[in-house]
């Protein structure tokens, strides 16, 4: 058994502290960390924004973040490679009204999102010449991220899948999560924690659809189409370029004071 805190170097003795996110999204990507953690690591379950909040906060060491929290917080370093991203239609971010679109003058964000709260306003400002209220509580229209994304129903309703409105307007994927490390606790060790987690969730892909569908009441046949088609987990040259663009677009509107650029744990 590795003793706490010789194999993931933290301040003192205490255990690694991880924060995922929750949702079937991130699964292939946590498999490993919530089967299996290994002696010296404390996961914790989170909606996006707290694990932003977490990592912000030195309350957690590692965090599978909104990938817009990046531009948020000082002195992360990004786990090249991995992360949560969609080359077109991803069907759990989704802008659901009420009215046609043009007619969209609200908004309610969901307030577990930041990247996808971001690039709602991104794109109805660029792509459709709106600049609604956003608020809490009954809207025109509000958006809806993770499993009740997938539950909602949609009929009758105009829906804009962010990802594939995303595609269109920019040529790119887009990036909606990543693993960022403190500076103090990054090392080989953790980014290959993390790999590791990657690794198990593809080797254990049948029976993480079989969990994941008896948890979320979605069935077998759905899950599995949405973590093989929907989504990707290894990130290349041009979702990164699709992230920097994001980046430089969101200091454009004035939603990060500016575009830093990505500092990694290792070459990417």
């Amino acid at each position: 058994m590795t003793e706490v805190g010789s194999r993931f170097p933290v301040p003192g003795s205490r255990p690694l502290r991880v924060s995922v996110v929750d949702f079937l999204n991130a699964r292939p990507l946590t498999w490993g960390l919530l089967h299996e953690p290994p002696a010296g690591v404390e996961v914790s379950r989170d909606v996006p924004s707290a694990c932003a909040a977490k990592l912000a906060a030195g309350e957690a060491d590692v965090g599978l973040i909104p990938s817009i929290e990046y531009q948020r917080i000082p002195g992360l370093r990004v786990v090249p490679g991995l992360g949560i991203a969609a080359s077109s239609e991803v069907r759990s971010v989704l802008l659901v009204s009420d009215v046609s679109r043009e007619r969209i003058g609200s908004v309610a964000l969901d307030p577990a999102s930041r990247t996808s709260a971001a690039l709602t306003r991104i794109l109805l400002s660029r792509v459709y010449g709106l600049n609604p209220e956003y608020r809490d509580g009954e809207a025109d229209a509000r958006l809806i991220i993770g499993d009740p994304a997938l539950k909602t129903r949609l009929n009758g309703r105009v829906v804009l899948d962010l990802a594939a409105e995303w595609r269109a307007f920019s040529g790119h994927p887009f990036v909606f999560a990543f693993w960022a490390v403190r500076e103090e606790s990054a090392s080989p060790e953790v980014e290959a924690l993390l790999r590791e987690s990657y690794a198990k969730g593809r080797a254990s892909f049948g029976a993480m659809v079989r969990e994941e569908a008896a948890a979320s009441g979605l069935s077998e046949a759905v899950v599995e189409d949405y973590l093989r088609h929907a989504l990707h987990f290894e990130l290349d040259a041009g979702d990164l370029e699709g992230l920097r663009l994001f980046y430089r677009l969101a200091a454009e509107d004035g939603l990060v004071a500016a575009a830093r650029p990505l500092a990694f744990t290792a070459a990417p």
